[in-house]
């Protein structure tokens, strides 16, 4: 059998919300990740609870692209799409190149499927223009049943292992050692060894039928890791790096964690993964609404913990009055925003970028509070830790701003050394003030002293009410009023940020993309594909929204043309207008719930190059 080397590929697993698709995606992405390919998924799940089995509504993917140099997004296109039925043929063929291998279960695939899946006759490949000969067509639940027929497990329970056939299958396409896949299911099913038996000995099958079957469908390919980086490495969503952030903030720092979180989709697994680690001082509650889990970590923050409180848009809502009173009472607070399609309820599954407006002003009265956007699941870390350094250091809250993209999906993490990240240093109130320290004395910077309750000599009241500059009293005085409201503003805009970078041809480019957030990859991806294609492009992509780098305007001005990319109506577009005079940029937006497609970005922009 020949294998040949390839530099990149990529695999979408499609079935029913209950086939197991995340889990297949998520095994093959960490023993790609592990052998040191660059790895971005994709889980693109459905947005109803449980539809009907078999149903076009019930659909879940995940797309998994593996390279052995970096890749930015999980790709417009795979290379193999895996359909467990009917349904996930008829609605994810159009994510696969035409000459796409497609792995079926033709068990899935009778006359009562084929009508579920609104197929009008039985040559379902004819009618959907499927060349036969790229089809790996196999009997997968037949083959399942036989191979567990001695486990002792009732059919049900057989079924349930249908996803790790057809992960054993990809793994063979793709030359991957089984042993990383063992390991991992052994881990997971734990206090469930015979579960994980019947998934390793499924696994094994599947691979097994495409060794001993050589498919001339698809050819066996190795991905070999280009430019190896030395280190532990792990497969991580955005969730879990962005937990792992926090944590490793309260350590730098000395503080313990808390976390005040009410459950909802996309961020509850930031609450989930916290949860695990009470023996790293992290303390988590789950509140009964989103107002309380806001203010409760204000209260652990008063009382003098590294507090977060995790949401996506919805809540960000509700927890506005007491973000507020955070900004008044001048406590660091992390807020970690992850974005979902809106409005209301809109699409709790899928991702946008439509809450950087209520980020920047969704407050009532002048209550201006730093903002940053995460590029990538990987990512998610440094800007979590970056987040709580600037909360702690600064005395405010911080919004996070992720997304269903980046939260869900992920990337191979290299497992820092926390002895290289900067320190984290509050600004607590010196002894020296005992007896003449008031709630609202500053240092040089106008970042307000925190005195934590408990030392002797700085017993204090904060609350919503303005207070005077001079003594912390409350005030009405309106000269006082409009001083605090300023030194509020001055505090947040001398925030020390990274100076905005700009990647590709920075120094003579013809058209300058900008974007934020979890857009990264996708524009990067579009710049380097116009590069090769000879044209003249830069990308500036913002991670501190506000306050902006002080090169902003610099970088914006600079290029003859420039286009703001964003997953919403152009809401960076308007804020970068609010603060670059004369800046007028080209706009490209989409509000799909899903992720940029690059080709659709290359056309768009070589169009803009072209006028």
């Amino acid at each position: 059998m020949e294998i040949k080397e390839k530099d990149s590929v990529v695999v979408r697993f499609s079935g029913d919300s209950g086939d197991g698709m995340q889990l297949a995606g998520n095994i093959f992405s960490t023993v790609s990740a592990t052998v040191g390919n660059s790895i971005s998924t994709f889980p693109d799940y459905p947005a109803d609870i449980r539809a009907p089995q078999g149903s076009l509504t019930g659909v879940s993917g995940f797309q998994v692209h593996i390279g052995a140099g970096q890749v930015f997004t999980p790709g417009d296109q795979c290379d193999v799409l895996v359909a467990m039925n009917a349904a996930a043929l008829k609605t994810q063929y159009k994510f696969a190149k035409p000459d796409a291998a497609i792995i079926i279960d033709t068990d899935s695939f009778g006359p009562k499927d084929l009508e579920k899946a609104q197929f009008k006759t039985e040559d379902y490949l004819g009618e959907m223009n499927i060349d036969p000969d790229r089809v790996i067509a196999c009997p997968l639940t037949t083959m399942v049943k036989d191979c567990l027929a001695d486990s002792g497990m009732d059919v049900k329970s057989m079924l349930k292992c249908r996803n790790m056939f057809a992960l054993g299958l990809v793994c063979w396409l793709f030359d991957r050692d089984l042993d990383v896949a063992f390991n991992f299911l052994k881990e997971k099913f734990a206090k469930k060894p015979g579960i994980a038996e019947a998934n390793i000995k499924v696994i094994q099958a599947g691979y097994d039928y495409g060794h001993n079957t050589h498919s001339s469908v698809a050819n066996v390919y190795r991905i070999e890791t280009k430019n190896k980086v030395p280190g532990r490495y792990m497969d991580i969503t955005g969730n879990k790096a962005t937990a792992y952030g926090f944590i490793a903030a309260a350590e730098k720092a000395g503080l313990k964690l808390y976390l005040g979180s009410y459950p909802i989709t996309p961020a509850t697994d930031v609450l989930h993964e916290l949860s695990k680690h009470k023996s790293l001082g992290v303390t988590t509650v789950q509140c009964e609404d989103e107002i309380a889990g806001c203010a409760s970590s204000l209260g652990a923050s008063f009382a003098g913990a590294l507090a977060v409180t995790s949401t996506s848009g919805p809540g960000i809502c509700l927890k506005s009055e007491a973000m507020n009173l955070a900004v008044i009472m001048e406590l660091p607070l992390v807020v970690l925003d992850v974005q979902r399609g809106g409005p209301a309820t809109g699409l709790p599954t899928k991702s946008e970028q439509t809450d950087l407006l209520q980020a920047l002003f969704g407050r009532n009265g002048e209550s201006p509070m730093p903002v940053i956007a995460a590029a990538s699941p990987t990512d998610c870390f440094e800007a979590a830790y970056a987040a709580c350094k600037m909360a702690l250091e600064h005395m405010t809250p911080v919004i996070l701003m992720t997304d269903a993209y980046v939260a869900n999906g992920s990337g191979a993490f290299k497992l820092p050394n926390l002895a290289e990240y900067p320190s984290i240093n509050p600004p607590y109130v010196p002894e020296e003030l005992k007896g003449t320290w008031t709630p609202y004395l500053r240092a040089e910077n106008g970042t307000r002293y925190w005195a934590v309750p408990g030392r002797q000599g700085f017993e204090h009241i904060l609350g919503g009410l303005e207070k005077d500059d001079k003594t912390g009293a409350i005030s009405t005085n309106p000269e006082n009023h409009d001083l605090m409201t300023r030194k509020r503003q001055a505090k947040i805009d001398a925030i020390p940020v990274p100076d905005l970078e700009v990647l590709g041809d920075k120094d003579d480019a013809d058209l300058l993309i900008v974007g934020f957030g979890g857009t990264f990859g996708h524009l990067h991806a579009a710049m380097d594909e116009m590069r090769a294609a000879g044209k003249k492009v830069a990308l500036a992509h913002f991670k501190f929204i506000n306050p902006l780098p002080k090169n902003t305007a610099e970088v914006l001005k600079k290029y003859p043309k420039v286009v703001v990319a964003e997953q919403n109506m152009g809401q960076l577009a308007g804020w970068l207008r609010m603060k670059v005079d004369g800046f007028v940029p080209a706009q490209f937006n989409q509000v799909k719930g899903q992720p940029f497609v690059v080709a659709e970005l290359v056309e768009n922009f070589t169009q803009l190059l072209n006028k």
